[in-house]
């Protein structure tokens, strides 16, 4: 009984955001159609990541921010087209055991999506439109808007761990986001802090913030730029269980929301490239704006991931039977 509840208030929450906070109707975008699968003769396909997605997500909340995770990991490295989904093979590390990814998890879940789809739907939807697909769910699982996904993409066949030089360092400032988002990929700046705000869901490792807690400057300080009782409080956490240990990155941490901004404007933002956001001028008014205005945060949002979804898009690609191996 407990199990059909907690479904039940799934579909209800989905039905909610898709009625509340709508996206604009997308149609079309470039290559790519929110009618691709009908076309193709596999109508079932979003229902069929949903499903997963809410089972996953049942069981594990923590999985809603990972699988938006591993959307925005792959993005960001030679473009939407999986091949972060990618193992690696003897002699060749693939993306996935990269530093910056070795923390990543969900990958069972999209294996899982896989196999089902496979079942109904045989080599038609490609594991990056799994991705894309199943990063939304996570989003609306989690409380935050739905956004129509244009679908259509090939997986590529290249992943190497040198690659993910290109993911943003946690370590870096505004200017440098600005640099990263705005310059090299065409995000206005408001779009860069809403996709920042997906730190609104999980944890990061100290490993990614320790830089904050000590050797800070010459004399060993804490970053001023934050909160005295968090500082002490993550200071305790990294010193107990080392790079290793985990934070949550807002104070509600499985919910898609506005904590996050609100966070950052008392100085609670837990990476360096969150707590920038509030302290830039260029970047401080998105952070109050969507602190103080959710259907800002969650229009803004979407219009990012729409865009990000699209980025270096394969004019040649495959789709895989298997997320992990090439065909």
């Amino acid at each position: 009984m407990a199990n059909t509840n907690r479904l039940s208030s799934t579909s209800v929450m989905m039905a909610v955001a898709m009625m509340v906070v709508t996206a604009a109707a997308w149609g079309d975008t470039g290559e790519l159609s929110t009618e691709y699968y009908y076309m193709q003769g596999c109508p079932m396909a979003e229902m069929i990541v949903r499903d997963v997605m809410g089972d996953a997500i049942m069981k594990d909340p923590t999985l809603a921010a990972s699988i938006l995770r591993l959307h925005f990991h792959d993005c960001f490295v030679q473009g939407c087209d999986a091949s972060l989904l990618l193992d690696s093979t003897p002699g060749h590390k693939a993306e996935k055991d990269a530093p910056p990814n070795r923390t990543l998890r969900g990958f069972k879940v999209i294996d899982a999506i896989k196999e089902a789809l496979e079942e109904q739907c045989p080599s038609m939807v490609s594991c990056a439109d799994i991705l894309a697909l199943a990063a939304r769910d996570a989003v609306v699982m989690a409380g935050g808007p739905y956004y129509d996904v244009p679908t259509g993409r090939k997986d590529g066949f290249r992943s190497d761990a040198a690659d993910t030089a290109a993911l943003p360092a946690a370590t870096l400032n505004a200017s440098a986001l600005i640099d990263v988002f705005v310059k090299q990929r065409d995000f206005s700046v408001g779009e860069m802090v809403a996709l920042s705000g997906g730190h609104t869901l999980g944890v990061a490792h100290c490993a990614n913030f320790k830089n904050r807690l000590s050797n800070f400057d010459s004399a060993n300080q804490v970053d001023p730029s934050l909160e005295p009782s968090l500082a002490a409080s993550l200071s305790r956490t990294c010193g107990r269980g080392g790079d290793g240990a985990t934070a949550p990155l807002d104070m509600t941490s499985e919910a898609f929301d506005t904590a996050y901004f609100s966070g950052l404007q008392v100085n609670r933002g837990l990476l360096t490239s969150d707590q920038t956001l509030a302290d830039s001028p260029e970047t401080a008014m998105f952070v109050n704006m969507f602190a103080e205005d959710p259907d800002m945060f969650f229009y803004t949002f979407q219009q990012g991931m729409l865009k990000m979804g699209q980025l270096d898009l394969k004019e040649q690609g495959d789709v895989r039977k298997s997320c992990r191996v090439l065909n």
